[in-house]
């Protein structure tokens, strides 16, 4: 099969405006970007719904991801395009790429096969600018709150209770600890600090779930990032930030118009992991989305337990939004790896392996359900996989009577996700509940980790350590113990150890500290050994990315 490159090539991009009229956009609603890509205006929201019917949202999650790949983004793209070859209107909503990942281990991020959003190269790399927004905003508030310091402000900040790092976008493991101020009485107020990933930065995730510049602000406004002597909070609000941050963000706040391969509109905003964020595109997005088509179709992610149960007790509750069908991506050679296969050996058969690593998909399943949301199976097929094998999962999931379908969307584009599209429509056009949180808001912020750990993870409980206990008590005096919980746990597994594959039991879950993001509206809670600042791999996808004469760029896989 031709590469990613060589398939993209295939197709020219139609010009985005042409794109636009799918939605009933013309050229006023848009910020163009070149010829293929455009901002949209978010007035357009304020704007009467066209569509006779509301929208409907499908949530595409997957299983614990593997290095086999689960095609979560592939799927995506490839189920848009099959609702469109129905004759539905849909629109697409997907996450920004981080440079991170994509000089790192992951390669690029808009999809596979005839099932990518393009153009490719630009949305992997700087696209629009946000993420370059998002880190200087970001960066402007360590900045001012330096300066504070530095001059001896009334506020009293005291500077070894500095709770905001600085970000970068891009995997450096150097910079996880670093002390800055160094260089004498005018060079600032030496201190130990950090660097985490532009993906996990607070301001990330205000802007994804800020629901309008108002809303921006009042978040910005209120976002703690750091406790004076007397321990009391410092707000961006005190150190007098939030106007030019806004001004930062203002162009980053409107959404992203791109399109797939087959000319399916695509909008791509916001970019937080869900390992060590809330794992979602922007509310603002996905809100347009469903605006302006009768089905939106957007990812949370990494697996179930990460992605998806964020999107829910976070994205879903903030906004108001409630999805009509959840699909579940598995792939044979995922279920291989969880049932205990190495990687050289994927291509050969192994229906036992698939078998053995059905527990996982099983789980997943049981955590949509916990919801209350109606759950798709999607079986991403590979060249390798055999009919003996995909008959193994579609028997399970006929056992558990949950409706599934093996989708080709990789080799085929929307014609062979046609099956899947089919099974989703039936699935989310049958009228169910609101989606049931997995904890009150109510609830103390022990149990609400307990809830997730027990219910989603599959623990047998929670470990906190003694600072996670200090933060708790400390947030409780703030008054902020009622917000949601989001935790950074491995992607790897159920459990917070990366090595306990397909579906572990007797485990606990480790908590070592809870960070307050204020402004976001939502408790990070830190567990295992997990890190907001990824490293590069011995080799990584940098090394053979390039600019040919022709002035394309090659190598993002």
């Amino acid at each position: 099969m031709p590469t990613d490159v060589e398939i993209a090539a295939e197709f020219s991009l139609a010009p985005i405006t042409e794109i636009a009229t799918k939605l009933g956009l013309d050229a006023d609603d848009l910020h163009l970007h070149g010829r293929d890509k455009a901002k949209i205006d978010p007035a357009v929201l304020q704007r009467p719904r066209s569509r006779p019917e509301p929208g409907r949202l499908v949530l595409v999650s997957a299983v614990t991801p593997t290095r086999a790949g689960e095609g979560k983004t592939t799927t995506s793209i490839g189920l848009g395009q099959g609702i469109a070859k129905l004759g539905e209107s849909v629109c697409i909503a997907l996450r920004e790429p981080s440079l991170g990942p994509c000089m790192g281990v992951k390669g690029g991020a808009t999809g596979g096969g005839y099932s990518q959003v393009g153009p490719a190269d630009s949305i992997n790399l700087h696209f629009t600018g946000d993420f370059h927004a998002i880190t200087a905003a970001h960066n402007l508030v360590a900045a001012l709150l330096d300066n504070k310091l530095h001059f001896e402000s009334r506020l009293a900040i005291d500077p070894r209770k500095v709770l905001w790092p600085r970000v970068i976008d891009m995997n450096d493991r150097s910079l996880r600890n670093v002390v800055v101020g160094l260089g004498g009485s005018s060079q600032g107020v030496p201190r130990q600090t950090s660097f985490d990933i532009t993906a996990a930065s607070e301001i990330m995730a205000i802007l994804c779930l800020s629901r309008d510049l108002d809303d921006l602000r009042a978040r910005i406004d209120r976002t703690i990032v750091a406790l004076n002597r007397d321990g009391e909070p410092v707000t961006i609000a005190d150190i007098g930030g939030t106007g030019a941050v806004c001004a930062l963000l203002r162009d980053a706040m409107m959404p992203n118009l791109v399109q797939t391969l087959e000319g399916v509109p695509t909008i791509v905003h916001g970019g937080p992991f869900a390992n060590i964020a809330h794992g979602c595109n922007s509310v603002v997005a996905t809100r347009m989305a469903m605006h302006l088509a009768d089905w939106t179709i957007t990812e949370a992610g990494f697996g179930f337990d990460l992605g998806a149960e964020k999107f829910l007790d976070i994205k879903c509750v903030q906004a108001g939004l409630d999805p009509a069908a959840i699909v579940v991506v598995a792939t044979i050679r995922a279920l291989k790896m969880h049932g205990g296969v190495k990687r050289k050996q994927l291509k050969l058969e192994d229906v036992g392996a698939v078998s053995a690593g059905l527990p996982n998909l099983h789980k997943h399943l049981e955590s949509a359900a916990i919801f209350g949301k109606p759950a798709v199976v999607a079986i991403n097929r590979f060249a390798t996989d055999t009919d003996a094998e995909v008959a193994v999962v579609g028997s399970f999931c006929d056992s558990i009577g949950v409706r599934w379908a093996v989708s080709d969307h990789h080799g085929r584009g929307g014609e062979g996700a046609v099956d899947l599209a089919r099974a989703v429509i039936a699935t989310a056009r049958k009228p169910t509940a609101p989606f049931t949180p997995a904890y009150e808001r109510s609830d103390s912020v022990a149990d609400k980790i307990s809830s997730v750990a027990t219910k989603i993870y599959g623990a047998d409980g929670v470990a906190l350590s003694v600072q996670a206990r200090r933060d708790i008590k400390r947030i409780g005096e703030l008054g902020l113990s009622h917000l949601p919980i989001c935790i950074a746990k491995t992607q790897s597994s159920l459990s917070d150890n990366p090595k306990l594959r397909c579906r572990p039991t007797g485990f606990t879950i480790n908590v070592a500290e809870i960070r307050l993001n204020a402004g976001a509206g939502f408790l990070v809670v830190m567990t295992g050994e997990i890190m907001r600042m990824p490293g590069l791999p011995r080799r990584p996808q940098a090394n053979a990315i390039d600019l040919t004469e022709d002035g394309s760029i090659i190598g993002i896989a």
